[in-house]
Formats: C-alpha cells, structure tokens, sequence
C-alpha cells in the first residue's frame, strides 16, 4: 500500500494514546509502506503536540525528526524540512513562522515581508515590515 498519513496516526503514534490506535500507528509505520507526509501534515502534527499535549519543545523537534527518519515516510523536501524543524528549536518561532525561515535559506531569497520581529532572532534571514 501506498498512502498518504494523516496528522491522528502520527499524534496517536508519537504520543502511545489511545493505545490502540498508537499500537495500530505504530504497526503501519513499520510495515514497510510506502507513506507520504505533506510539509502542512507535519505542521500539524507540530501544532497538535504543542497545543493539546504540551510536549515541550524539544521533545517535539526530536519527535518531528524522529519522523522523517522513519523509513515508510516520505517527503517533498527533507532538507527544508530538518531546517524549519531545527530552527523552531533553536529560535523558538512557531512552525509556520520557522518553515517561512527554512524556505527562505533554502531558495536563496533570505527576506521575509512580516510583522512578526521574532523572525528578527534568525540571522540568517532578513524580515522586512510591509
């Protein structure tokens, strides 16, 4: 089977609840399957372990990178990927707002039109207010 994987079987494997749909997530991750992971999924997933479990930040950043390493999954891009992940870490940005950083490195742009400073933290990109 070839499949796309849904925000609640990554949040049920990543957080053992309930146990079984963790058990069942858990099966399908290392069935060898071939899954693909939209960058807006791990998005999601990033938020939903934020918001509703208050896994503290570097868990998830090690759970997120736990996840692309995973051999059933697939992405677009893991390179902007591991960056937006290492930059929500590091600069303590929102996912969002840490991808926008990683996309902007990655494609060479580095400027990112915003209102939001904390982008300022990041010194690798140049945030310009509208």
């Amino acid at each position: 089977m070839t499949a796309f994987v849904d925000t609640n079987v990554l949040v049920r494997q990543l957080t053992g609840t309930p146990a079984d749909a963790a058990a069942a997530s858990a099966r399908l991750l290392i069935s060898g399957e071939t899954l693909y992971l939209p960058d807006l999924i791990l998005a999601e997933v990033i938020y939903v372990l934020q918001s509703v479990y208050a896994v503290p930040r570097e868990r998830i950043a090690k759970l997120a990178l736990g996840v692309l390493s995973t051999e059933a999954v697939r992405v677009e891009d893991l390179a902007l990927l591991s960056r937006a992940i290492e930059v929500y870490e590091a600069y303590r940005l929102d996912f969002a707002d840490a991808y926008l950083v990683a996309s902007a490195e990655v494609t060479g742009i580095g400027r990112i039109a915003s209102f939001d400073r904390g982008i300022d933290r990041v010194p690798s990109v140049q945030r310009v207010e509208p």
